[in-house]
């Protein structure tokens, strides 16, 4: 009997159960643990229940604890971003690490545009100004109209492509830095391509990150000199990573009144759940929720699973069961 811990999970697994006895999987035991305040390191945990599995959503598979954990076969990942994992480690230790991409794509579009509507009509700061007891429509930044601005996007994955014709709706021009994607690409979907990070914020009315947190690559891509790019009139908008972005070069550019306001669904640090961000006027923040709906929620535990199956069940393939291979090969 294989074993698999889900660690620090929300919820509790009765959807999985449910599921593992719907597909026929017997050979596969789930494991919960809840320990909030990570008072037993993870390592023990793992070596107390001989754990060959575990899903995760934000906490940290490091080399230390694989090394300390020969029985892990897999780290199923909660989430699209995998960079609490760390990947050469796993691949040295031979731990297969899995994510579920694209589980939640329309989800956090909608919740983009939903900032850039917020941010652009004013609406969380005039209703802060109304539950203050001041009823007056002019407290706010000047709004304008969204025809004719430009949405500049960083990145361009599946994301961005279910925010286009929203954006093309409003009649707005669509630019994107995305160095791996080239021109033609880009417009095909009747974007333009930002040769530079540099040129998108200097050109754009709104800065939205879509770009996975990448040690060295992504990590800070946002810091002091490029929100002195951009317009004193502009807005940005983060629902990918919060250490995609310096965070105090953030709250400096918002007191400073570099850029105009903000909209956040993460944070740099959403262990101990604390920023510097907290209070501002012209930021707004949501807690990490554009992921969630209840489709995507099912969705992401549906598929997390799928991937122990498939790795754990001597049943997660071959033809034994209709059922299970319908669901596990999609």
């Amino acid at each position: 009997m294989k074993k698999a811990l889900y660690y620090n999970i929300d919820d509790n697994l009765d959807y999985e159960k449910s599921l593992l006895e719907e597909w026929g999987i017997d050979d596969v035991d789930l494991i919960e643990v809840k320990d909030p305040d990570r008072k037993t390191p993870l390592s023990d945990i793992i070596n107390k229940y001989d754990i060959n599995g575990i899903v995760v959503e934000y906490d940290r598979i490091t080399d230390e604890l694989m090394d300390k954990c020969p029985s892990l076969e897999i780290v199923s990942l909660q989430s699209i971003g995998y960079n609490n994992v760390d990947i050469a480690s796993a691949t040295r230790h031979k731990v297969l690490v899995c994510n579920i991409p694209g589980f939640c794509a329309d989800e956090v579009a909608l919740h983009t545009i939903g900032f850039m509507i917020d941010l652009t009509r004013s609406i969380t700061f005039l209703d802060r100004t109304v539950q203050a007891g001041r009823w007056d429509p002019l407290l706010s930044y000047p709004m304008h109209r969204l025809k004719g601005k430009t949405f500049g996007m960083v990145f361009f994955g599946e994301i961005p492509k279910r925010i286009v014709p929203i954006l093309h709706a409003f009649e707005m021009n669509i630019l994107v830095y995305a160095p791996t994607k080239s021109s033609e690409y880009l417009s095909r979907y009747g974007c333009r391509k930002a040769e530079t990070l540099e040129e998108l914020l200097s050109s754009s009315d709104f800065v939205s990150l879509h770009c996975p947190l990448i040690p060295g690559v992504t990590e800070h891509l946002m810091g002091e000199e490029q929100f002195a790019r951009m317009k004193p009139t502009s807005f940005f908008i983060n629902t990918s990573r919060g250490a995609v972005v310096d965070e105090k070069a953030l709250v400096k550019a918002l007191k400073e009144n570099m850029i105009q306001a903000a909209a956040v669904d993460v944070i740099e640090d959403e262990i101990s759940e604390k920023s510097e961000l907290f209070g501002l006027d012209n930021c707004i923040m949501t807690p990490h929720s554009a992921f969630l709906s209840e489709d995507s929620f099912y969705e992401g535990r549906r598929r997390s699973l799928r991937h122990l199956v498939e790795k754990l069940s001597s049943k997660g393939k071959g033809e034994y069961n209709s059922a299970v291979n319908s669901e596990l090969l999609g």
